[in-house]
């Protein structure tokens, strides 16, 4: 086998690994070409190559993770702040990141971390076990995948669910929902239940600035909840980047199409980032989406990155009474009974795991 100097470094690198056959499939093999299903990009890669988000290379027609264990960030944060609202509220998540990204949004506020090929030397190395230990002994309620675009590591998750099982943690990622339903099937079935995903617009946004394919998206939310887990939508609402009345219309009509009026939808406000610099998100095309999703029959919509607070709060769909306060990404009241249902008219608010009092 011909490897270059580089690749030669990178073989002896304990955490180079080569990637499980379910991941990747022979393309060509005269050419030693294949290709990655862990994402819907699908990268094609000529022997020496690596895929679009930087972690994978094809080392004479097989394919090898550059990044197994390899850590950007390590912090315990609330729940509220992925954003997750009716996901074990008021817990507190360990988040880890490793680097790189599927997408290349231009808006990116980690783009430090998703837009940054994997070094050693700038990294934080745990093995899941170690990672996992780490989660117990600082007290945290679960783990959380997030910063960077965490399901382009999917073997990595999928060995911290295995070492994660009878510990008392939940499992959680913050993704932009572009990976194959392979790779989606391996995360449920390792125990990860929470997943909170971008929707960056509309078809004209996805193909402008990623390439992509936004009902992808929907398919991947549609068949976590589909299989038992939680989704919340999260949109940031992006100045003339799907901010226009058709682009609001198409989002609110798929997650309806898709999900359900159970499933919450986050509408963000923008701020400048990165390489993308127009105007931040003004608050009246913040409330006038939000009336809309409201009025189309979303139960559970929430304006985030806003002082006005009072729009994070949960209100019963039914009777109109204020059930969940948040402040500062905290719960500060719960008026819920304990099977979560509203004291006044009795109707279930969709929570999934405890209240973290």
């Amino acid at each position: 086998m011909v490897i270059s100097s580089m690749l030669e470094n990178i073989v002896s690198d304990p955490f180079f690994r080569k990637v499980s056959e379910k991941f990747y499939r022979i393309y060509r093999i005269d050419k030693k070409l294949i290709q990655c299903l862990i994402c819907e990009r699908r990268c094609v890669l000529a022997d020496g190559l690596r895929g679009f988000c930087g972690n994978y290379v094809n080392i004479n027609g097989e394919l090898y993770n550059l990044a197994y264990g390899m850590i950007s960030a390590l912090e315990p944060r609330p729940i509220e702040i992925k954003p997750l609202f009716h996901y074990y509220p008021n817990s507190i998540a360990l988040t880890f990141s490793g680097w790189g990204c599927n997408f290349k949004c231009p808006w990116c506020q980690n783009y430090h971390l998703s837009w940054s090929k994997p070094l050693v030397e700038d990294s934080l190395i745990l093995e899941p076990d170690k990672l996992v230990e780490y989660a117990v002994k600082t007290g945290v309620h679960g783990l959380c995948a997030s910063f960077n675009e965490p399901t382009i590591q999917p073997e990595y998750l999928v060995d911290i669910g295995l070492a994660s099982r009878g510990k008392n943690l939940y499992l959680t990622v913050v993704t932009n929902g572009y990976m194959s339903l392979n790779t989606l099937k391996a995360l449920l079935e390792a125990g990860y239940t929470g997943f909170s995903i971008d929707i960056k617009g509309c078809p004209e946004t996805y193909r402008k600035y990623l390439s992509a394919d936004p009902t992808i998206v929907f398919r991947n939310a549609k068949y976590i909840l589909d299989n038992g887990g939680h989704v919340e939508m999260v949109y940031l609402m992006v100045t003339k980047a799907n901010d226009w009345e058709e682009c609001i219309e198409w989002i609110i009509d798929n997650h309806i199409k898709y999900l359900d009026e159970d499933t919450p939808l986050h509408i963000n406000k923008y701020y400048p980032a990165f390489k993308y610099h127009e105007k931040p998100t003004s608050f009246s095309k913040l409330l006038s989406a939000y009336n809309k999703a409201r009025k189309a029959g979303i139960k559970y919509v929430y304006i985030g990155n806003i002082i006005q607070e009072e729009y994070q709060d949960t209100i019963c769909p039914k009777c109109g009474k204020k059930l969940i306060t948040r402040r500062n990404y905290r719960v500060v009241s719960w008026n819920l009974t304990p099977d979560y249902r509203c004291p006044r008219c009795g109707y279930r608010i969709r929570i999934f795991g405890e209240y973290i009092g």
